[in-house]
């Protein structure tokens, strides 16, 4: 198998990699190759496809501690399974794809591994914009979701430029969720909406143009189209790695009728498998979901 690179600046992650791709179940799975790739795919598109998958990328720190790895070697490894699952995702026929990439929350960490994560982030954007052609072929627009002012400045520089070099892009989406919660989200969807609907009223006024208040009430629609991720449909599956199932403040509002799936892979762990695994489990409770989501 070979060898990322980026992996191999790391001693540590380089051993653990190799440890991985030696073992005979990693030389299974993880030696599928195109074609079979097609072909399961091809089986597995005779039945419904998500639209939008999104992902808690749980379990970086933890891969770190299982292969004693150095600090910070956990979330490279989660990046280089975030591009495989992105792939995946984009040649099965997933339109949108979002990442929890970073939490408003996580801002509380040790000052060192927020700066870390910073600088890793700003990297892999930097990065990504050197494979343009690449993301051309798969039709990606990139949109980076949350309080981005909140952002280190180098790193809301990489992703406005991210942003602008893909916006022409339209047949798949990479949605970031970064500096973002949903109870974030949420108050402030509210606040704009109520925000919308008093500038409205005031024009009325002005115009004479009273209708006694009934147009003064914020509907669901109202909130969603102020919400951060109003620029895409709602999730069909939620994916958290490691085995939990806690969402950690994600999509609160847009994963009512989700299909919820939690393999026990961590994040660096996920891969080919994984995501055949949890479409097949949406395509078994398709039904249910669809019914569920009629009656909302």
């Amino acid at each position: 198998m070979e060898l990322d690179p980026i992996i191999a600046t790391d001693t540590s992650l380089k051993q653990a990699e190799d440890e991985r791709s030696n073992g005979t179940i990693s030389k299974l799975l993880g030696g599928v190759n195109h074609t079979l790739r097609k072909l399961i795919f091809r089986v597995i598109s005779s039945r419904p496809i998500p639209e939008h998958i999104a992902f808690i990328l749980d379990g970086n720190r933890r891969f770190a501690k299982k292969w004693k790895l150095t600090e910070g070697a956990g979330h490279k490894a989660g990046f280089f399974a975030l591009m495989a699952v992105l792939k995946y995702c984009y040649e099965i026929g997933v339109k949108y794809v979002t990442i929890y990439a970073f939490s408003l929350d996580n801002f509380n960490r040790r000052p060192d591994e927020v700066q870390y994560v910073m600088d890793l982030m700003q990297e892999k954007i930097e990065g990504f914009l050197n494979e343009l052609t690449l993301i051309n072929q798969y039709g990606v627009r990139v949109l980076f979701i949350g309080d981005l002012d909140r952002l280190y400045e180098p790193v809301r520089i990489a992703a406005e430029k991210a942003m602008e070099a893909t916006a022409k892009n339209s047949r798949t989406y990479l949605l970031v969720c970064v500096a973002y919660t949903s109870s974030h989200e949420i108050p402030r969807a509210i606040h704009e909406a109520c925000q919308e609907k008093s500038e409205a009223n005031s024009i009325r006024v002005m115009n004479s143009d009273i209708n006694h208040g009934g147009q003064s009430v914020i509907k669901v629609v109202d909130l969603e189209k102020h919400m951060y991720m109003g620029v895409a449909p709602d999730p069909d599956i939620l994916v958290r790695s490691s085995g939990e199932t806690r969402l950690s403040n994600f999509l609160l509002w847009q994963t009512t009728n989700s299909f919820l799936y939690s393999p026990k892979a961590l994040w660096p762990e996920m891969g080919f498998w994984q995501v055949v695994w949890g479409i097949l489990e949406f395509q078994n409770n398709y039904q249910y979901y669809e019914k569920k989501k009629k009656q909302a």
